[in-house]
């Protein structure tokens, strides 16, 4: 029988379309259990590559015969070994190209929605991460937000539909994945917008982003109004696109809420995601669509593999917004703060300026799942 390999973006399209799957992860129990790909429709088997260097009989019948077979590694090698093993017994199996870093990288183009006059909003999914960025477009022209460091797949979707990058902006300095950001704003010219109370100590020059600022993308007044919503971070800035889209960052997202811990100030930044979430944001239309810079599960993602629901909506259903007493809300977020995201600390200083790390450093310290969130 025959082996094949299947792309990142191949196993993308999977999840969104919630196909059946069946992943055969080699890698150690450890970081299978920590992080691995998800699907709604996906099953899976953990065997260490290790305990297969004897063989693959011991494992055929755990193995089904009706679905597609996918072998998934750290970086492909031992994927591809366990794949040809798989494929000398007789079954048809693929195996990951470029393994769970070649899944952590991959972003997902999805269209969310028309704005005024033509316009358009695109969310990029990084299903590997539960990162989400943004692009907005008008007249040619097109504002990025929260990018990650893939900087090729916003220059490259930019070229495809025919438009230039003007303006790039965070909502806040990132402290689980490295913003590619001040790199697309080098290259592509454009201006690169940051929260000033994020950007105390930061090495570079930007443009200071703060509540009343209105950033217009092309010609037909596509405002990105900033709204200073702190809580996450002490700077966080919301943006209301359009009118109709809340871009929330890492405050607000769909199952869960932003954790104020990462620059170790979580007893003092409680009370502003509090006020942040029950006051700023009850200010606003029920009708805004949140988008968010983040997701915490799979079951998040819509049947056309974004991440969005209205505002009203949330406060329905989302327990973090429900929460009347205010000691039981600071308990609830100090409490049950998930693990730190790996190397959180060199990955602000890397937003910061402050450090460079080379390409293969940036990939290990961005290794492992989203902890943004909490639940």
């Amino acid at each position: 029988m025959a082996f094949k390999q299947m792309t990142a973006a191949e196993v993308s399209k999977k999840v969104i379309n919630k196909t059946d799957l069946f992943i055969l992860d080699v890698r150690n129990e450890g970081d299978f259990n920590d992080w691995k790909i998800e699907g709604q429709n996906f099953e899976f088997l953990n065997i260490p590559y290790f305990d297969l260097l004897d063989g693959v009989e011991e494992i055929l019948d755990q193995i089904p015969a009706n679905k597609e077979i996918l072998v998934v590694c750290a970086k492909e090698g031992s994927s591809v070994m366990v794949a040809e093993m798989l494929s000398e017994a007789g079954l048809d199996v693929f195996y990951l190209k470029g393994g769970m870093k070649a899944w952590s990288e991959h972003l997902e183009p999805v269209r969310i929605g028309e704005l005024t006059n033509g316009a358009e909003i695109y969310q990029f999914v990084r299903l590997g991460k539960g990162c989400l960025s943004y692009m907005v477009v008008s007249n040619g022209e097109a504002a990025v937000i929260d990018s990650t460091r893939m900087i090729d797949a916003y220059l490259d979707f930019a070229d495809d539909i025919g438009v230039k990058i003007k303006h790039v902006l965070d909502t806040h300095l990132h402290a689980d994945h490295i913003s590619g950001g001040r790199r697309i704003a080098e290259v592509t010219n454009s201006a690169y917008w940051l929260p000033p109370k994020d950007a105390a100590e930061v090495t570079f020059e930007y443009q200071p982003l703060e509540s009343g600022n209105v950033i217009t993308i092309g010609h037909t007044a596509i405002d990105i109004q900033a709204l200073y919503s702190p809580g996450h971070t002490i700077g966080s800035t919301s943006f209301v696109v359009d009118q109709k889209y809340l871009l929330s960052g890492d405050i607000l997202f769909i199952d869960s809420i932003g954790r104020p811990d990462l620059a170790g100030l979580a007893e003092d930044w409680v009370g502003d995601l509090r006020e942040t979430l029950y006051k700023r944001y009850k200010e606003l239309s029920d009708e805004l669509i949140v988008l968010p810079s983040h997701f915490m599960i799979i079951d998040e993602l819509n049947e056309d593999g974004s991440v969005a629901k209205k505002l009203g909506a949330l406060f329905a259903e989302n327990h973090g917004l429900n929460i009347a007493d205010e000691t039981e809300f600071r308990e609830l977020v100090t409490g049950n703060l998930p693990p730190q995201p790996n190397a959180y600390q060199e990955i602000r200083e890397t937003n910061m300026g402050k450090i460079e790390p080379d390409d293969e450093k940036q990939r290990e310290m961005e290794i492992g799942p989203n902890r943004c969130a909490v639940r």
